[in-house]
């Protein structure tokens, strides 16, 4: 990510625009409708859980988590890099709602339907489809599970025009355009609110202000990140190079060597590689790692 970016720099695909406009509980709705192709009176967004209303936790969430008045709930994410796993991720994010309801002291029985829904900035399937949607469904007979849940894909990169609404691929034209294209008349009225929206999160000081709050968060978890790694690729060095030298003086137990490579103190490892470097057998220096 680009250090220096502005808020005004952002399309609606960036991660940070897409929550600040998808909070919208109306276009949230109006946008889910199109998704999913039924009619829907009512949305209502998690906040609690959006990235946009609680920039100061851990753990970051740049995805929409909504319900409507059926308490079907949805899960939305952006994607805008090609990322493999996707269906696995659905599978996570599908747990995960159910989880959250069966906590709530609902039975199983009483779970409502659930969506995930990926808006792809890349073709996830390499079919040039606008849309997909699975569903748990037997290869045999074609008969459904009726478990409640779906995923859905939608692309940018589709060419199936006459097998998809209008309004949905003037939209994922809209989502795959750059910052000049983006602002262009689609003739559409939704895409239109979008525009819209856009332009006020973008005047917006207190949302420039979040966005760098954001920007902030983000730059500090990559930095502990970085930290961590190279912390971690100085023990197993340093434990490896003990593994080294009591490979010289004949085969390591496997419990040993479990325990060399699990150590992350870097004082006990010191210890241990000026051990190994003196010792004179395994046994030797098996005796001595007790005693530091």
């Amino acid at each position: 990510m680009n250090q220096n970016r502005k808020l005004a720099q952002l399309m609606f695909k960036d991660n940070f625009m897409f929550g600040a406009v998808m909070v919208n509980e109306e276009i949230c709705r109006n946008f889910l409708e199109m998704a999913v192709g039924i009619p829907i009176e009512k949305v209502e967004i998690s906040k609690e859980k959006s990235m946009i209303y609680h920039p100061e936790y851990r753990g970051i969430r740049l995805d929409i988590i909504a319900r409507d008045e059926k308490s079907t709930h949805y899960n939305v994410e952006m994607q805008v890099a090609k990322k493999s796993h996707l269906g696995k991720r659905a599978r996570y994010y599908h747990s995960q709602m159910d989880m959250e309801l069966l906590l709530t002291g609902e039975d199983y029985t009483l779970l409502p339907a659930s969506y995930v829904i990926f808006i792809c900035d890349f073709d996830p399937f390499d079919k040039k489809r606008y849309r997909y949607i699975f569903q748990n469904v037997c290869r045999e007979t074609g008969l459904s599970m009726a478990d409640g849940s779906t995923t859905i894909f939608l692309s940018t990169c589709g060419e199936n025009e006459a097998e998809v609404p209008e309004n949905l691929i003037k939209f994922l034209k809209f989502v795959k355009a750059d910052l000049t294209d983006s602002t262009r008349d689609y003739q559409d009225d939704f895409i239109r609110k979008i525009q819209e929206s856009i332009a006020e999160i973008k005047g917006s000081r207190e949302m420039e202000e979040k966005f760098m709050l954001l920007e902030e968060l983000l730059r500090d978890e990559r930095a502990e990140g970085e930290a961590k790694g190279l912390a971690m690729g100085k023990t197993k060095g340093k434990a490896e190079s003990v593994l080294l030298l009591l490979e010289d003086l004949g085969p390591v137990p496997d419990e040993l060597r479990k325990a060399i490579l699990e150590e992350q103190d870097m004082d006990i490892l010191s210890k241990y590689l000026k051990l190994a470097a003196h010792a004179g057998s395994i046994a030797y220096f098996m005796d001595g790692i007790n005693h530091i």
